[in-house]
């Protein structure tokens, strides 16, 4: 029997999933880790405990699915995208904790590479903005900042990775130092015209190029797990940054094709095919995937806080114990109270890339409790994700008809997918297989090793469980959505 173990390593979790030989997820260990937020706008994870959660939850997913390491023919990684870590490649210890994509601290680096005029060769490299939010500047911050590791990695002591890379490198036993072209893509420093690290970025940043991995295909050989770990060598297959993994496992292979994903934060791909189109409304140009050595690219928009502003609800507030309450709250909410909540704990993402902006609430009145607070919770991931929509109709004609596919664990509320329905005058559908992201990375590893089928016969396997189609009319939707752009000026206005 066929078995793909997918590990998906994410923002405030680990998981791993074993698929079968239909792709389909038959035993499953998630665990969550801490959060360190040392200072404002700062976010950290020790790397122990991606490492330890990422071993444990493997482990826990081969004794539910009751076979050992040996019966498992390939690994798929995925990972959370931009967090940042460097570590001695003599002893594999880190030299800093994590800085998660999340992190603004390098706000002011990326203000000084503007300044300079940097910001139109970093995008017409990269595909990016000069943003904290990818790795290149966090990597500059720790060389900049952690005493003796500017003089390490000058000297070839230091490796930088990804998650992807860094786990890579773990379960290899440190003989693979490796990413994919998805997540090279993210890290500020990667051509992704040409294909290779641009010397021009790294020296801008001061990184020294031997710090970088190697950047492969999305399946490829990523080499095989020490035997010490599991019991026995498992090959590594396929990698993939979360997002372009979501966009696999949604089987968006033609271009047009367009998926988001609700996790700590929401991320909207569409696919360009061979093209890569430059965003005049602030997004990103990027790669979806690579496959035989051929990139294929996207128009992304990121943002920062979507289920994440759920978990507020709970471990901020704590007016809520679990998500699952938020949509019998919500629908329960006053009519009369138009709640508006703008969830820039961390700064907002696209369009806006604005790392000052922090979070406001908008039409607050004595009867504004946790049914309206919930409310505004979910519609806010609506009308960050209509912002992104509207950004990508006006940078590329292919979106037509839009049809969204939805993944990620806000996907399952029917209320906040109808709202994003609503809201967007557009159809969401959700796949029968809601584990979008490990399903991508479970593909490709099994694809690669010839037990999974190629990409039109993945295609079609692909199953829609629901579609929300729009129950508003135009002058609704133009007039909550008129509401929430207001409270984005008056946010953004806060920062000037």
């Amino acid at each position: 029997m066929t078995h793909i173990l997918a590990i998906d390593q994410g923002t405030t979790s680990s998981r791993a999933i074993v698929f079968d030989g239909d792709i389909r997820p038959i035993a499953s260990a998630q665990l969550e880790f801490e959060q360190h937020f040392p200072n404002s706008g700062w976010v950290e994870h020790d790397p122990a405990d991606i490492w330890v959660t990422t071993v444990e939850t493997c482990s826990g997913a081969l004794a539910r699915a009751k076979i050992a390491a040996k019966d498992v023919d390939a690994i798929g990684i995925t990972n959370q995208r931009e967090t940042t870590l460097v570590w001695n490649r003599h002893t594999g210890e880190p030299v800093h904790n994590a800085i998660v994509w999340q992190d603004r601290r390098t706000a002011e680096i990326c203000d000084a590479l503007k300044a300079a005029g940097h910001a139109e060769l970093v995008q017409s490299i990269t595909g990016l903005l000069l943003d904290p939010y990818f790795s290149g500047t966090k990597v500059k911050w720790i060389l900049d900042h952690v005493e003796g590791a500017r003089a390490a990695a000058d000297a070839g002591d230091l490796l930088f990775g990804t998650v992807d890379c860094y786990l890579i490198w773990k379960l290899t036993g440190g003989k693979v130092h490796a990413t994919d072209a998805t997540n090279a893509a993210r890290t500020l420093i990667y051509d992704i015209h040409k294909g290779q690290w641009s010397p021009d970025i790294c020296a801008l940043l001061g990184i020294p190029m031997a710090m970088l991995p190697e950047v492969k295909d999305c399946a490829a050989d990523f080499g095989a797990t020490d035997p010490d770990i599991f019991g026995a060598a498992i090959p590594i297959r396929g990698v993939a940054g979360d997002q372009q993994a979501a966009t696999i496992g949604q089987a968006c292979f033609e271009a047009g094709m367009l998926k988001s994903t609700y996790g700590t934060g929401c991320f909207a791909l569409l696919n360009t095919g061979d093209t890569p189109v430059t965003s005049h409304n602030r997004l990103l140009t990027t790669i979806a995937y690579q496959l035989d050595g051929k990139p294929t690219y996207a128009l992304e928009g990121a943002i920062f806080i979507a289920g994440a502003v759920v978990q507020w609800l709970r471990d901020g507030l704590g007016i809520i114990e679990g998500a699952a309450e938020t949509a019998a709250l919500a629908d329960a909410a006053d009519p009369a109270q138009e709640l508006i909540l703008v969830p820039a704990f961390t700064g907002l993402g696209a369009p806006y890339w604005n790392p000052q902006a922090r979070g406001a609430v908008f039409g607050l009145t004595r009867g504004s409790g946790p049914k309206e607070f919930s409310r505004a919770a979910l519609e806010s991931v609506g009308f960050q994700t209509r912002d992104l929509l509207d950004a990508m109709q006006a940078d590329y004609a292919g979106t037509g008809d839009t049809v969204l596919r939805v993944d990620g664990g806000m996907s399952a509320s029917d209320w906040a997918m109808q709202f994003l329905s609503d809201i967007l005058g557009a159809p969401v559908d959700r796949p029968v297989v809601a584990e979008s992201t490990a399903k991508g990375a479970a593909w490709l590893a099994g694809m690669q090793i010839g037990v999974y089928p190629d990409m039109a016969g993945f295609a079609a396997t692909w199953e829609k469980e629901c579609q929300f189609v729009p129950l508003r009319d135009d002058g609704w939707r133009e007039s909550r959505y008129a509401g929430w752009k207001k409270a984005i000026d008056a946010t953004l206005s806060m920062t000037e």
